[in-house]
């Protein structure tokens, strides 16, 4: 991916006066859910801002969501938050009206200790469904984490540990740019690999072309930002990124994004009028869709049992939900999927699950063809809805790769869709199929 803004260390930390730690206090007990570190891994993570920032946020538009989901999107419609605290291990979802008073408590107890409101505490939980919190546990953690707070590097890096459950590694980026001849600064970690197909909004509605392991985005900027600008900016950023990829097409109930601007960069608050405040908002767009489509990248790549990466490409499609149903149809077909595994560059059901999808599809008009990550050289297996005379091995050669891009052209329109999927492995189902023999193997 062609990065246009400077790469800098501390993730969370790196944009002026935000904090943060990850403690393990052992909330992913026997029976609770999978997690790719066992043992001692941190399950707690804690973001603080150090005066109260603006917030946008982005939830599940899954019809079931978790007690955290409700919390938070209360919280981010009244525009204001200072902190959020995220546990791993334990989704918090499906456990009624005690899963809700748990969320509340968690916001209670980290606004005890940090001296804050409880109105601007955001809570975000992840791991298995329906179980309750250990709550003397999480309790417990929280006064460890608000005493281990800490801007350094490595305070960031153990809450992004500490939010993980499948994650075979932490996933963080910062970038830092100017605006009004203030440097600013995004950084955000994330978590993400199985359950994972998100479909975000504000309210939690689906919008009529939405999509359908939780995934966790937390984003902080030392930017100065009004309210409707942050949510308008988040949902664009999204929209390019988090709700662009997919792994195994489930729609997880606790998924979220939060973006916290504190303001401390000093820069004119971004959301004004005239053609100097539509640069600078243009410029802090492409630099919040670089964070968040480097970070929804890094999930797709490390997904559950994922050995290839495909890039979906479609173009020519009568309308643009028409080419985002094309693509979700091809990028989550299971026989698309483990074709990809195999190396098998196999358009017939490529061209198959095109013909199921909701989208306007006309045989002889669709193109197939395969790629390597970017180039514009690309294989064509299927033109005008008919083979081609590329040699077979030339597919398998760009196939075998562990990323490439899938390009698909309907010829029917201008509208086009891009979707980041990832292939469908033996070790994918291996790792969620589950030992009812053994409650510690159950998956989240």
């Amino acid at each position: 991916m062609r990065t246009e803004f400077q790469q800098i260390p501390g993730s969370v930390v790196a944009p002026k006066g935000f904090l943060a730690s990850g403690v393990f206090c052992d909330i992913k007990r026997l029976g609770t859910g999978k997690g790719s570190n066992r043992g001692l891994k941190r399950d707690l993570a804690l973001i603080v801002s150090e005066v109260p920032a603006t917030v946008a946020g982005l939830f599940t538009t899954n019809q079931i969501s978790a007690a955290p989901v409700h919390l938070c999107r209360a919280v981010t419609t009244r525009g204001r938050a200072q902190a959020i605290v995220a546990n791993s291990g334990n989704a918090n979802a499906c456990t009624g009206r005690r899963g809700m008073a748990d969320a509340r408590a968690m916001a209670a107890e980290v606004a005890a200790f940090l001296h804050l409101p409880p109105a601007q505490i955001l809570v975000a939980s992840t791991g298995r469904i329906g179980v309750p919190l250990p709550m003397a546990n999480v309790r417990l953690g929280i006064r460890q984490a608000s005493a281990l707070l800490g801007n350094a590097p490595e305070h960031a890096a153990e809450a992004a540990e500490a939010i993980m459950t499948s994650d075979t590694h932490p996933k963080v980026a910062a970038v830092e740019f100017n605006l009004d001849g203030k440097p600013v600064r995004i950084g955000g970690i994330c978590k993400g690999a199985g359950m994972i197909h998100p479909g975000l909004s504000l309210t939690g509605r689906r919008p009529p072309a939405a999509p359908h392991a939780t995934m966790l985005a937390f984003l902080t900027t030392d930017a100065a930002a009004a309210a409707p600008f942050l949510r308008r900016a988040l949902s664009e950023a999204v929209a390019r990124s988090f709700n662009r990829i997919t792994i195994d097409g489930d729609m997880s109930t606790n998924d979220t994004v939060l973006l916290l601007a504190n303001g401390l960069a000093d820069n004119r608050p971004l959301g004004g009028a005239g053609p100097r405040a539509a640069r600078a908002q243009s410029r802090f767009q492409d630099a919040l869709n670089q964070v968040c489509l480097e970070l929804a990248r890094m999930i797709v790549r490390d997904g559950e049992g994922v050995s290839k990466c495909v890039t979906v490409r479609v173009t020519g499609a009568r309308t643009a939900g028409d080419a985002d149903a094309a693509a979700r149809a091809v990028a989550n077909s299971a026989l698309v999927k483990t074709s990809w595994c195999g190396g098998d560059p196999n358009w017939g059901r490529i061209i198959d699950a095109l013909g199921y999808s909701p989208a306007r599809i006309v045989e002889t008009q669709v193109d197939i063809g395969y790629a390597a990550p970017g180039q514009r050289s690309v294989a064509w297996c299927l033109r005008h809805g008919q083979p081609t005379r590329i040699p077979f091995a030339r597919l398998c050669a760009i196939v075998a790769h562990r990323e490439f891009d899938l390009h698909i052209r309907l010829n029917l329109g201008r509208a086009s869709a891009v979707l980041y999927a990832a292939d469908l492995t033996e070790a994918y189902v291996d790792f969620n199929k589950g030992d009812v023999g053994n409650p510690a193997a159950r998956g989240g």
